[in-house]
């Protein structure tokens, strides 16, 4: 091209109109998070992502998604303030994102709170599988402590009280885990917190124990996805107050297109 032919160049080339600035969040949704049914708050908290478009499905993006939340917030009951739970999203139904167990911890706080001196700290870790496939490994902390009318200052045990404490320990978990589905262990042992107790109860005369507790919880296999357990596990009617101080219900069993046909439309939490 010759020189001064395109005098445009020189003044930075064609001027295009700007651009008007578009609100991000006008692209998202926001969608429900949903526990499974053995919790007595469903709905604790919400997450947002993009509205589907072309290929994208907005559901690809949510499944997979772990949550977490304090167990006090979805039990109603203050004394499991203590204790996180996370939830993994595997299934999209309308606006709710239908979990299912990840983990269990203890929060910081009461990790620190509970190591002291003077006493001695047994830990025990065991992997077992649960009835329905899945497999857990469990880990239990518990600490020694004083012996009724005792006058010695410290309540150390020794070696072999450890190694039998902690067999008990892992018989302990083994036998829970392996006796029960996932759903029954965590609505009849895990949340209530019951485990500990068999375990303090057991060990009394080996070595007194204290705070004993479920020190962390991890899912490390599932079994093949089945839409109909997760409906088996999201079966339960949820509730919520609206205004008024009605109860509105929502049913939540049949969320998931199990037979080809178009699923039902979900209340929205």
């Amino acid at each position: 091209m010759a020189v001064g032919k395109n005098k445009g160049l020189s003044k930075g080339g064609k001027k295009k109109g700007s651009k008007k600035p578009v609100d991000p969040f006008l692209k998202k949704e926001w969608y429900d998070v949903v526990a499974p049914g053995f919790v007595k708050t469903r709905s604790f908290c919400k997450t947002i992502a993009s509205k589907s478009q072309g290929l994208k499905l907005s559901s690809e993006n949510l499944k997979g998604r772990v949550f977490e939340t304090n167990i006090a917030d979805i039990t109603d009951s203050g004394e499991q303030g203590h204790r996180k739970i996370k939830f993994i999203v595997e299934e999209v139904s309308d606006r709710n994102c239908l979990t299912n167990f990840h983990s269990l911890c203890l929060t910081r706080d009461k990790l620190c709170s509970m190591v002291r001196k003077w006493q001695t700290l047994i830990e025990a870790v065991t992997k077992a599988k649960t009835s329905d496939g899945y497999e857990l490994r469990m880990f239990m902390i518990g600490f020694t402590k004083k012996s009724l009318n005792q006058v010695k200052k410290t309540s150390y045990a020794s070696a072999q009280h450890i190694k039998k404490i902690r067999r008990k320990m892992v018989d302990a978990m083994n036998r829970e885990i392996q006796g029960n589905t996932l759903k029954d262990l965590l609505a009849k042992k895990i949340l209530p917190d019951t485990i500990p107790k068999e375990i303090i109860h057991e060990c009394q005369f080996v070595y007194p124990l204290q705070d004993v507790h479920i020190r962390k919880i991890k899912v490390t296999r599932r079994p093949a996805y089945d839409p109909s357990k997760l409906m088996e596990l999201h079966s339960q009617i949820m509730e919520k107050d609206v205004a008024g101080g009605a109860t509105e219900k929502m049913e939540v069993e049949g969320a998931v297109n199990l037979g080809g046909a178009e699923p039902p439309v979900l209340q929205s939490v």
